[in-house]
């Protein structure tokens, strides 16, 4: 099982060239070079060309290589397209998808070769989830990204550590990327000396099936890694189970008892998963 470790997406962005530099050894699964909220409309050009040459340099090792670029009805988003189809980022992340022929439009423009990215940050998109996401494979759409920030603001609703407001849409971007094949990355903790309420945060999306967490600061990393990382309790676990049914005993079994517990194949697919998913991170250790 080849699995690819998704636990912290670092935001910074694309015009700051120190933070890009530490970027390049910081200990993250993903880099977001942002050229869209976290820059300035009179500082997106520079923005673009500052990605441009970051994604040529290159670097970033290990790290999945994203830009997120402004939409495509801005006057900066189609020259972001445009100059990110020529220089091949690992994925490009588009903001605000609303509708289910988005994606293909995007990838239309791109061109093939860079993932595409998808943040869900309005109502309409989870009136809507279902139909884009049964049109992400076409579009070679394979993540989401949850903008929490931006929903709130739309929903009138408070975005506090606890939220809420918002179980439902978190569970609903959750189901529909099983469903359809794609990963899913919880929102932004906004309060960088919260220590207690991003550790809250990360163990709940954990919980809930997020892949990982989108992070705002370098500081923010470890949490979200540990979080999102089997622990060594669970490792054993699901040694034990692959152990358990790989025993001559049990061969052909679809039920066995494990530490005097019922057992059944789709546990051991959980423990290759977890299996997999510790073996990727000891490769690209955090």
């Amino acid at each position: 099982m080849t699995i690819r470790p998704l636990r912290s997406a670092l935001y910074l962005p694309a015009n700051r060239a120190s933070a890009v530099e530490k970027a390049r050894r910081a200990d993250c699964d993903a880099v977001i070079l942002d050229l869209e909220d976290a820059v300035a409309p009179e500082a997106k050009v520079d923005a673009r060309a500052a990605a441009v040459a970051a994604v040529n340099e290159g670097g970033f090792g290990h790290r999945i290589l994203v830009v997120r670029v402004n939409a495509l009805d801005t006057e900066w988003g189609p020259a972001d397209i445009t100059a990110l189809a020529g220089c091949g980022p690992d994925a490009v992340l588009v903001p605000k998808l609303c509708h289910p022929d988005e994606a293909g439009i995007y990838r239309q423009q791109l061109g093939t070769g860079p993932e595409l990215w998808a943040m869900l940050e309005t109502c309409i998109a989870f009136t809507q989830l279902s139909a884009i996401s049964a049109k992400a494979a076409a579009a070679e759409l394979t993540t989401y990204v949850m903008g929490t920030n931006d929903l709130a603001l739309e929903m009138r609703a408070k975005l506090d550590t606890a939220r809420a407001p918002f179980q439902p849409v978190l569970a609903q971007a959750v189901i529909n990327a099983r469903a359809y094949g794609l990963s899913v990355l919880d929102g932004v903790f906004n309060d960088i000396g919260d220590e207690e309420g991003l550790a809250t945060q990360c163990r709940e999306g954990a919980d809930m099936g997020f892949d990982g967490k989108t992070l705002i600061h370098p500081k923010q990393l470890a949490i979200a890694n540990a979080a999102f990382s089997p622990s060594a309790a669970e490792v054993r676990t699901a040694q034990s189970i692959r152990d358990a049914f790989a025993a001559p005993e049990n061969a052909g079994k679809g039920v066995i008892k494990v530490g005097g517990r019922m057992t059944e194949i789709l546990h051991l697919r959980e423990a290759e998963r977890t299996l997999a998913l510790h073996a990727a991170t000891q490769r690209n250790p955090s």
